[in-house]
């Protein structure tokens, strides 16, 4: 097959009387769609890289994997969430193959976190007698589980809760496992599933386990996909920061000090003539622990601004030398257990991780402490990944990268220069919807400003309760931080007939579940919720934006990013909060119209967007939707919505 036979038969299956047209009901020939699936097409084939960017309704995932299916070629699919990652495998795949008549290996691969472990099974359960009760009755749950599991993902356990603590301690990790030395190498799950993608012509991940493979790949460890054809990133918008995440260093202190109480399992189960490891592990563990207190007590999230702190700096230094004595003493007991060696080449690299974050040295990088439940995450994130990103898009291979929201005034140059894409065809396909007539936006006349905090708050809910009323539920409300929320979710109580749903009340997909069962529902939530939501019909007829979100001018990362803009002359404003803004606003305001069908209001209660001169870089890349000042308008267009 040719580049151009297998354009033509791509036409053939989007045309009016194609395949798709007579086996899917309701489908309607997009040229669109068409265009992208052919532009796909010459990208796989003659082994181009591609951006896309489809609006609401071209049809891009079909409009992919049609190309890649009929290529004959190995193909990876890469998302960026987990539910669309299960919707390719379980849904759209086989659904075109059958479609197509076409029978291709395909497989799903998860990260290594997501599937059991048989040996840390075995280790838990040998500790059995020590455990707390909860804990124990959900491991005897995925014991009885795992003996019938075909394929160990534990997303398939349904007898024991997605947050039990149970899960954690019996998943694969890096830090435990011990490759072909282990005693169930052969029957390991995560082992089974690598191997069945490197014989798929389809494998579909994610974005994280992309990079985390690659990245492996280039230190020299055992590989996990394959090196493909082709590459189709969806949802494409979320790589820069995803690469900067894995371009970077973390040091998780739960891992090291999980690692650190593995020598004293080891000193208890096969080393007891050692006491200086007892002795030592004991001092090492207290230290830590005292450490990390000590930097939650802190909050900082800056670790440049804590240099300045000499006493801080002083039981810092303190402990890595402590730590790198620990390790120079374990060394001496190297070769008499496989599992302590293997545990002790961890800690010197967890080691000169933590010193390469104390000395903090370079200046086009960002030192960042994350904190989280009980524990800390030290990051090192790269101001800047192009010259990374462009080694890791080797020229043979294909490179497609798609999602709703790539441009910035229509140009798609900064996200192809985020990730060094020199050379890259680009395309911007906008939603063959009908905004003008399906669609009203709204920035509501004699708002205040957003910057002072009460009396947004109470604009906000006084514009709410309008909308809601005139929606009858059918709203999802979107916030740009967990604070005002949660106010609002306080102020409305009450004050509205409708339920309302809050972020946090319970998990994303049991709220979304919620919101499409009731009907009238009111829905509030934050990051989670702008994207990778998709609700149709008359059950969203109203989105509420409660400000423009731009990032925070303290978040480490940024304030890095910005020093190194300025450096060379450029303004952080324009160059990095304009740009992250608009893309994340675009993701919220494409939660309203999901059909053809559709019809909606979006109101944002930022004036900001026509007061300011910037306000029209977002004007410029939202859909093409009417638009007024007057609530009373907006109020009308959702009381006819029927």
């Amino acid at each position: 097959m040719t580049s151009s036979r297998l354009t033509q038969e791509v036409q053939r299956i989007f045309a009016n009387d194609g395949v798709i047209a007579r086996l899917v009901s309701g489908y309607s020939c997009r040229p669109q769609q068409q265009q992208m699936a052919s532009a796909v097409s010459e990208a796989i084939w003659d082994g181009q890289n591609l951006v896309v960017e489809a609006g609401t309704g071209v049809g891009k995932t079909y409009a992919y994997l049609v190309p890649a299916l009929l290529s004959g070629k190995q193909v990876i699919v890469s998302t960026g969430s987990k539910n669309l990652q299960e919707q390719l495998f379980f849904k759209d795949l086989p659904a075109l193959q059958q479609m197509l008549d076409i029978k291709l290996k395909v497989a799903l691969l998860k990260g290594r976190s997501n599937y059991l472990c048989q040996r840390n099974m075995e280790r838990q359960l040998s500790g059995a007698d020590v455990m707390d009760s909860q804990v124990l009755d959900d491991l005897l749950r995925i014991n009885q589980w795992a003996g019938q599991t075909i394929d160990g993902d534990i997303g398939g356990i349904n007898t024991v809760s997605e947050n039990s603590a149970a899960l954690p301690l019996v998943v694969s990790s890096k830090e435990t496992c011990i490759g072909k030395a282990c005693e169930h190498y052969e029957a390991c799950f995560t082992r089974k599933a690598r191997q069945k993608a490197m014989d798929a012509k389809i494998i579909v991940v994610n974005h994280h386990l992309f990079f985390a493979d690659s990245i492996l790949k280039e230190t020299g460890f055992a590989e996990l996909l394959p090196d493909t054809d082709a590459v189709i990133f969806d949802e494409a918008h979320l790589l820069p920061d995803i690469a900067v995440t894995y371009f970077g260093q973390q040091l998780s202190i739960k891992s090291l000090l999980n690692l650190i109480e593995q020598f004293a399992n080891l000193y208890r189960q096969s080393m007891a003539d050692s006491p200086q490891i007892a002795a030592m592990t004991a001092r090492c563990l207290t230290q830590l622990e005292q450490w990390q207190s000590l930097m939650v007590a802190t909050e900082q999230v800056d670790w440049r601004y804590l240099l300045s702190n000499r006493e801080l700096m002083a039981v810092s230094w303190g402990l890595l030398e402590e730590l790198t004595a620990y390790k120079n003493m374990l060394l001496g007991y190297l070769g008499r257990n496989e599992e302590f060696d293997d545990c002790v080449e961890k800690l010197d690299a967890y080691l000169s991780k933590l010193a390469v974050f104390f000395q903090c040295d370079n200046h086009n990088s960002a030192y960042s402490v994350e904190y989280g439940y009980r524990h800390i995450v030290l990051r090192i994130s790269p101001i800047n990944v192009a010259k990374e990103c462009e080694a890791l898009f080797r020229a043979d291979t294909s490179w497609i990268f798609t999602s709703a929201t790539l441009q910035i005034n229509r140009d798609l140059g900064l996200f192809t220069k985020a990730l060094g894409l020199t050379a890259a065809k680009t395309l911007i396909l906008d939603s063959p919807f009908d905004y003008g007539r399906q669609a009203l936006f709204c920035v509501p006349r004699h708002l205040g400003s957003v910057s002072q905090h009460n009396n947004a708050t109470k604009q906000l809910v006084d514009v709410a309760i309008k909308a809601i009323n005139a929606a009858k539920g059918r709203t999802f409300m979107l916030f740009t931080s967990h604070r005002m929320l949660n106010q609002v979710a306080q102020a409305l109580h009450g004050r509205v007939q409708y339920p309302l749903l809050v972020q946090g009340q319970a998990g994303k997909q049991t709220l979304l579940k919620k919101y499409r069962q009731l009907g009238n529902a009111v829905l509030l939530g934050t990051g989670a919720f702008w994207e990778g939501v998709d609700v149709r019909g008359k059950l969203l007829s109203c989105v509420i934006i409660d400000k423009l979100p731009f990032m925070s001018p303290d978040d480490t990362l940024y304030k890095a990013r910005a020093e190194g803009v300025l450096r060379e002359g450029n303004d952080p404003f324009m160059s990095l909060s304009l740009p992250q803004a608009v893309i994340t606003l675009n993701q919220g305001v494409g939660r309203l119209i999901r059909d053809e069908k559709d019809r909606g209001v979006l109101i944002l209660c930022d004036n900001r967007i026509v007061n300011r001169p910037y306000g029209q870089a977002f004007i410029n890349s939202l859909p093409p939707m009417q638009r007024t000042r007057d609530l009373g308008n907006a109020i009308r267009f959702l009381e006819h919505i029927d």
